[in-house]
């Protein structure tokens, strides 16, 4: 079995690869990777490993930016220190996930899963789990977000929204025709919502439909300045860690 380590902290990866060792002495480590940028050029490369081991929050940013720009079909299993992004992590191809500090029954009880999964599709003539994923359709995306603004409750059409972000602290709205709302979700809770392909999360406090871009430009530091067709209140700057992934999404239309 081939297994892929994301994880930015050395210390927690090297503890994660001596459980796996040794409750698996035949597995073998093809990559240990500690950042969204490293780990989308790596397996945009070609990396086909049978089972991952994925932590959350990266160095760079949160571990589901990689699944904008990559394409993986094997199982995840998901090893972080927040129990919030659960729901966001087994709407990609996570079969488990584990809160730190992990243990070595922990470990085994997620290969346990995977070898339950693998074997009932099996023993259903199914093709390998791998295949099967690759062909799951994705959960539904949110069609509409539900709004509140001068004493009435309406819905916006999701295509109609240009970005999400953040302003003193809330979540808001911003459309095509420059209507402003207020959400009652965080930005990480939107994020999981909506459509991966349609939306990107430039930073803490944007999430930017890609019909709204304009342009973009190289900033100061080997950042990237993104320009919308409406005006944000504050420069869509994306850091030099991100900026790969993010070409990356722009180009997988």
């Amino acid at each position: 079995m081939n297994i892929i380590l994301i994880e930015d902290e050395l210390k927690t990866a090297k503890s994660l690869e001596n459980i796996i060792q040794s409750l698996r002495p035949d597995a073998n480590i093809t990559g240990r990777y500690q950042s969204v940028e490293d780990s989308v050029e790596r397996l945009s490369k070609g990396d086909t490993p049978d089972l991952i081991f994925m932590d959350v929050q990266l160095a760079d940013g949160l571990c589901f930016e990689i699944f904008k720009a990559v394409k993986i079909n094997c199982p995840i299993v998901f090893c972080t220190a927040y129990d919030e992004y659960s729901l966001e992590a087994f709407k990609t191809n996570g079969i488990d996930y584990i809160l730190k500090p992990f243990s070595k029954e922990s470990i085994g009880e997620a290969f346990k899963k995977v070898d339950e999964l693998k074997n009932f599709f099996q023993q259903k003539n199914i093709p390998n789990l791998e295949s099967l994923l690759a062909k799951l359709d994705t959960p539904a995306e949110k069609t509409t977000f539900l709004v509140f603004k001068n004493q009435k409750y309406t819905t916006v059409q999701t295509s109609n929204i240009a970005f999400f972000f953040i302003r003193n602290e809330s979540t808001c709205i911003m459309t095509f025709d420059k209507q402003e709302f207020v959400i009652n979700q965080s930005l990480d809770q939107v994020a999981g919502a909506v459509s991966s392909q349609q939306f990107f999360r430039v930073n803490r406090q944007y999430l930017v439909n890609f019909k709204a871009i304009k342009e973009i430009e190289h900033y100061f530091l080997r950042k990237l300045l993104v320009k919308l067709v409406i005006e944000t209140p504050d420069k869509l700057l994306i850091n030099k860690e991100k900026s790969h992934s993010f070409l990356s999404w722009m180009e997988d239309r």
